[in-house]
């Protein structure tokens, strides 16, 4: 990404906002600035060095699982230009927790880095819990919080884990094993942006009842509503999570949804549809503390990053 000598260096004054303002505190960690890159872009913690270079504040490797895994059968990313968005069917395609926490011993970046934890797809739902403990253990010393995923709609029955039930008992559990550490990392849970406003109340409940750090919303969609392009191209497709432009307005309902129901009482991690300052600037007036970019950075490259972060200065 930074192959050339001294790119990197080029890339960070063309693209970095260096100020003291932009800092955000959130469950004891200090962003140097509230704008992220989404789980799922450095899956296995191999950019992470240079994508500071991009002007993030923080990042989010995997979604890790704890053996390794090639995911779904390829063609499995698809573009769809004319909405500016993407269908993907990765199926949580990465070398496993092992490998990308010896990947994040190469750290030579002081950015906040996350955790994003699933379950391998051979693993059924009754033994997912194992899994997560497992990626929670191995990732626990090198990042330095830790996203629940079990919103993915790209993992066979992934999404009937956001079962309130199961989820409690997940949560409490990597509670209980973060306790017991010298250091306690933050846990976060990534959302479905299909949830109802009844989900959405558990939701909010769970966070009470568990007292996990936060939430972020939200996940990619199911949903192949609003699209310019045409019915029989999407249909063609066929499955997969839809991530850009169509979702940011459902994105900014659910993020408003939880901050307002809520009344904030909990930090809200804010991602979809993020194609412009303005959007990022939506979604922090509907409750997100922090941003996060991924098919936005696809389609308008790093100047998005250093437009966001001006505009947070401007408002």
């Amino acid at each position: 990404m930074n192959a050339l000598p001294g790119i990197g260096a080029l890339n960070k004054k063309m693209f970095s906002v260096e100020d003291k303002r932009l800092e955000r505190t959130l469950f004891g960690l200090t962003f140097k600035n509230p704008v992220g890159i989404a789980a799922g872009f450095d899956k296995n913690a191999v950019l992470y060095n240079e994508l500071e270079n991009y002007g993030f504040g923080f990042l989010e490797v995997g979604t890790a699982t704890p053996k390794p895994q090639v995911g779904n059968p390829k063609k499995r990313l698809f573009r769809l230009k004319r909405d500016s968005a993407l269908i993907n069917r990765m199926g949580f395609n990465n070398l496993g927790a092992d490998a990308i926490a010896q990947n994040l011993k190469n750290k030579k970046t002081k950015l906040i880095i996350g955790g994003n934890i699933g379950k391998n797809t051979a693993t059924p739902n009754e033994d997912a819990l194992a899994d997560y403990i497992y990626n929670f253990e191995a990732l626990h010393d090198v990042v330095d919080y830790f996203v629940v995923n079990v919103s993915c709609p790209n993992v066979k029955n992934l999404t009937k884990l956001q079962d309130t039930d199961f989820l409690s008992e997940l949560l409490l559990k990597l509670k209980s094993i973060n306790a017991q550490k010298s250091v306690q990392r933050p846990i976060l849970l990534k959302i479905a942006p299909d949830l109802n406003e009844p989900q959405l109340d558990e939701i909010i409940e769970l966070v009470a009842a568990t007292q996990i750090d936060g939430i972020i919303a939200t996940n990619t969609t199911t949903s192949r509503e609003n699209l310019t392009t045409s019915k029989e191209e999407v249909e063609a497709i066929g499955n997969g999570g839809l991530s850009g432009l169509p979702l940011k307005e459902r994105s900014t309902e659910v993020i408003r949804y939880l901050a307002t129901k809520s009344n904030k009482a909990f930090p809200i991690i804010g991602v979809g549809g993020i194609h412009s300052a303005a959007d990022a600037i939506e979604k922090i007036q509907a409750g997100a503390d922090l941003v996060q970019i991924y098919t936005g950075f696809i389609y308008e490259g790093p100047k998005l990053v250093k437009a966001i972060n001006e505009a947070i200065l401007e408002n």
